[in-house]
């Protein structure tokens, strides 16, 4: 038996599962991960955490998550509380239930490519169609051309990233009030990398008030280094949590994986205090790619775009024959690394001083 011989739904014929290659190599660099392991002070909380919650676990968790909710709310900030908030396996799952609860057969999903590369295939997983609105050369989306492109499809959820993964850059608020002020229906922010913006970036949160469609996701896998718990939530108006109780599979959220994540919200400063590293080595890694020949796209997340490479994918294997895992992220000259530790960048820049040098 083969794939193709299974009576697979037509739109997903051909296609491939998202991934990024998982290899053990000396400097893995390509999946976006924050490098610093977990902290020992949370380890202990997590350990304690779980050690009293292991002997009710014949009982099904908080189907809803309100405790978990409630602390997501609190840190988010802006008045927030837990009928606000909505929290998921990890920001794709949430994403996946905007779209089971918005999108569906015979309504569409637009978003401005190149972008998360998830956004179309959760799209296709739900039946929605994908709209591709198409970025300028310089990756970045004006107010006037996402607003020409909502008014010509008219789609039913639309899709903005700030900041965008893969480019790194950021969204204006006037472009997403001006997407929230013309779109026929639900306009979702993923602000995955909210947490790494340079001073003054703003976020979409504090319009929330003035737009009951608009929606913000947010992740616990990135700034707060525990992508492995696999935690996403986002902000929103309750009717919008509302709809999302429609879909969601019962006690979709495990009670360790509510615990753990409140445990770390407990730990939330000493958890974040290295964002304050991490964007140094992204700046750095931006100040030392023109001296190889090389160039960047402004980035307000905790990895860098770069290039550009007569053969992409030559270089990709170039570093990694040299111990460095980067993303070929399907660009044409384009490479993306992730803003690892002090060590990782030195790894990462003696690596392509070689590979720059070689042409």
């Amino acid at each position: 038996m083969r794939l193709a011989d299974l009576p697979i739904r037509e739109e997903l014929r051909g296609r491939h599962p998202y991934g990024a290659p998982q290899l053990d190599v000396p400097v893995r660099l390509n999946t976006n991960e924050n490098s610093y392991p977990v902290p020992a002070e949370l380890v202990a909380d997590i350990e304690a955490t779980v050690r009293a919650l292991a002997g009710g676990l014949n009982r099904y968790p908080d189907r809803d998550a309100l405790a978990l909710r409630a602390d997501l709310a609190g840190y988010l900030g802006h008045g927030l509380t837990a009928a606000d908030t909505w929290a998921a396996n990890g920001s794709n799952e949430v994403l996946q239930q905007l779209l089971q609860a918005f999108g569906g057969s015979g309504r569409t999903a637009l978003g401005f490519t190149p972008s998360y590369s998830m956004h179309p295939i959760i799209a296709a997983g739900t039946g929605t169609a994908w709209v591709d609105g198409m970025r300028a050369g310089d990756f970045t989306v004006s107010a006037d051309r996402a607003v020409a492109q909502v008014r010509e499809h008219a789609p039913d959820v639309v899709f903005l990233c700030s900041p965008n993964n893969p480019t790194g850059t950021a969204l204006d608020l006037d472009v997403v009030a001006a997407v929230c002020g013309c779109a026929p229906g639900m306009v979702v922010v993923d602000e995955a990398y909210a947490e790494f913006a340079r001073p003054g970036t703003p976020g979409a949160l504090a319009l929330l008030p003035e737009h009951p469609r608009l929606v913000v996701t947010r992740t616990m896998s990135k700034a707060f280094a525990m992508a492995g718990l696999r935690v996403g939530y986002l902000a929103a108006d309750p009717a919008v949590v509302e709809a999302l109780l429609l879909v969601r599979l019962p006690y979709h959220l495990s009670a360790l994986t509510q615990a753990v994540a409140r445990a770390a919200l407990r730990h939330t400063a000493a958890l974040l205090s290295t964002v304050d590293s991490i964007k140094a080595q992204r700046d750095r890694i931006v100040a030392a790619l023109p001296a190889l020949g090389l160039r960047a796209v402004p980035s307000d997340a905790n990895f860098v775009l770069f290039g550009t490479f007569a053969d992409e994918a030559a270089s990709w294997q170039a570093m990694l024959d040299r111990g460095v895992l980067v993303r070929d992220v399907g660009l044409p000259g384009w490479l993306r690394v992730t803003a690892g530790t002090p060590s990782e960048v030195d790894g990462f820049l003696d690596a392509l001083r070689e590979v720059a040098g070689n042409g």
